[in-house]
């Protein structure tokens, strides 16, 4: 039988309203090898605003992980552009590139035909994987780049030796697109320092039917893209000012992964650690990010090579 009502499906067209109100519209690019990115983007973009690209990591799609980022950031005088990765919301590809350089150069071509040329970007996790990657492939496009909790210079290594609290990716690939409720707690558990106490069953069940279930083939290739022959030594040092946010006590990527960014971009960039926060440091300390993310673009400056713990 059909279901008659879903909290899931109710809160994704709340989402879409409060986007629309934002001053956003959603937009379809169709790429010339068959891509489609779908992508919220401003409905009057304001010449003395500056573009600002979100790009979110593995969950639902883009609206749930930046809502209470808009009206901030808008606020501030952003223009901003939320787009769906491939595979993710209404964005889709036909080739079978699973890489974060593809999805890069997709993003890269929907900002230019949305007319957005020189923009900031902010990646939260999977997103901060392509963001790395705009940042490496188009510099002449990207200003500055905000990583939140992105996990860029692990290295396929350190599940084997024990670094992550899965030791191979077929098991992070369970957790992270959870077909269980039993997984999609586990996934809650893993990503906040504050789990919520109470997940009904009923509800879990209804948030897997409703975002869980699509392209789960294309997003395991996605986690298995990311992780095969991966080494830090064929990472790109990008050349951007670079702010760095985690949560201490992120138990999906590690906060030695922050350190070991911050040490392989050197004097560029900046590492905030965000206390009493895990993985789901955006969601769990929203506006505390926000603010970080909004005094890093309007007021930039270069370290003295030194950590911030807040």
């Amino acid at each position: 039988m059909a279901r008659c009502l879903s909290f899931t499906a109710a809160r994704d067209r709340c989402y879409d309203r409060n986007f629309s109100a934002a001053g956003l519209r959603p937009t379809a690019t169709v790429l010339g090898d068959g891509a489609t990115v779908h992508c919220w983007a401003p409905k009057s973009p304001d010449p003395g605003h500056s573009p600002l690209l979100l790009i979110h990591g593995f969950g639902a799609n883009a609206k749930w992980q930046w809502a209470g980022y808009l009206r901030p950031l808008l606020r501030s005088g952003f223009d901003l552009y939320v787009p769906d990765l491939l595979f993710f919301g209404g964005s889709e590809a036909p080739r079978p590139d699973r890489s974060e350089a593809y999805q890069a150069r997709c993003l890269a071509a929907a900002m230019e035909a949305l007319g957005a040329r020189r923009f900031g970007v902010v990646g939260n996790s999977y997103g901060g994987f392509v963001a790395y990657q705009m940042a490496a492939m188009f510099p002449e496009a990207v200003e500055r780049v905000v990583l939140i909790s992105a996990g860029v210079c692990l290295e396929e290594r350190d599940l084997a030796a024990g670094l992550f609290v899965v030791s191979n990716v077929a098991e992070a690939a369970s957790i992270l697109l959870p077909q269980r409720p039993d997984k999609l707690r586990q996934l809650v558990r893993l990503s906040f320092c504050n789990p919520p106490r109470v997940l009904p069953t009923c509800c879990i069940w209804d948030y897997i039917q409703v975002m869980c279930t699509a392209h789960v083939t294309e997003k395991t290739e996605l986690i298995n893209a990311l992780v095969k022959d991966r080494k830090l030594s064929d990472l790109p040092k990008i050349t951007q000012p670079t702010l760095i946010i985690w949560g201490e006590q992120d138990r999906i990527f590690p906060l030695e992964l922050a350190h070991r960014l911050e040490r392989h971009l050197g004097e560029n960039s900046q590492l905030i650690v965000i206390k009493n926060a895990g993985h789901a440091v955006n969601l769990e300390k929203s506006k505390e990010v926000c603010e970080h993310i909004k005094a890093f673009f309007l007021n930039f400056a270069p370290k003295g090579h030194k950590n911030h713990m807040v």
